[in-house]
Parts: structure tokens; C-alpha cells; sequence
């Protein structure tokens, strides 16, 4: 009968500490690549008249033409395409790399998915701001493309 609970607890250690094994945290690399893309494409709508000055496919007024009607009409679209991609990458990633493919699993790790998801919407933001209102910002002023 002793065996028997020192077997259980013994078990019962061995489990508890593999799941502590597999709640690893995120490296800053998984971020950058799942909040990359998203963010690049939530500012196409400046990023594009930059690269069409860059590349030597327009003018400067026609990019800033470009830039005044993406950015005034449809930025809201680009933002939205981007959110949308950040949900897709982040499902992927929970699926893919953490391993977590049922509701059941789900329920049992809702604490490691919401850390995962608050990390990469707050990165996500943050490199969206930084990335459009500093650098592209910066990028347009110095090609005149915008003033």
C-alpha cells in the first residue's frame, strides 16, 4: 500500500514537472516572424508610393497622389487585412509550434494562448506605429513625397 502512493506521487511529480517543461517562453525571433508580415502589409498604404519612388516606377506627385488616396481612403482596409493576417499567424503558431489542436487542450492551456495572443497584439501595435509613423514617415519626408 506505501509502494503504491509513493508510486502515485511519483508519477504525479513526473507529470507536473513535464508540463512545467513544455510552457517555454516565446523568443524574440517566433515575435518579430509572426508580427512581421501583418505589419508590413497594414502599411502598404504608405510603403507603397515609397517604393514606387524607389524603384523609379513614378514621379513624386504621383506617389504622393498614391500615398494621399491609400492612406486617406482605404487605411482603414489595409489595418484591417493586417489584424486579420496577425490572428491567421498567431492561430498558426499556436496550432504548429505549441501543439494545441483541440477545444480540450485549449481549455487547459487558455492561460499560455492568452499570453501568446496580449504579447503579439502589443508587439504587433507597437511595430506598427514605430514602423509607419517613424520610419516610413522619415522615408517620405527625405524622398518629398510627403511633407
Amino acid at each position: 500500500m506505501v509502494q503504491e502512493k509513493q508510486k502515485l506521487q511519483f508519477g504525479y511529480h513526473k507529470v507536473r514537472n513535464q508540463r512545467r517543461g513544455a510552457l517555454k517562453p516565446m523568443k524574440s525571433k517566433e515575435i518579430i516572424k509572426l508580427v512581421g508580415v501583418p505589419v508590413v502589409v497594414a502599411s502598404l498604404c504608405c510603403l507603397t508610393p515609397i517604393i514606387i519612388v524607389l524603384f523609379g516606377l513614378g514621379s513624386v506627385t504621383i506617389a504622393g497622389s498614391l500615398a494621399d488616396s491609400l492612406y486617406g481612403d482605404y487605411k482603414w482596409v489595409f489595418r484591417l487585412i493586417g489584424l486579420v493576417l496577425l490572428g491567421l499567424s498567431v492561430f498558426s503558431y499556436i496550432r504548429r509550434q505549441k501543439g494545441i489542436c483541440t477545444l480540450d487542450e485549449a481549455k487547459k492551456r487558455r492561460n499560455e494562448i492568452f499570453n501568446i495572443v496580449a504579447i503579439v497584439l502589443m508587439v504587433g501595435v507597437v511595430g506598427y506605429f514605430v514602423w509607419l509613423y517613424v520610419i516610413l514617415e522619415y522615408a517620405g519626408k527625405f524622398l518629398h513625397i510627403w511633407s
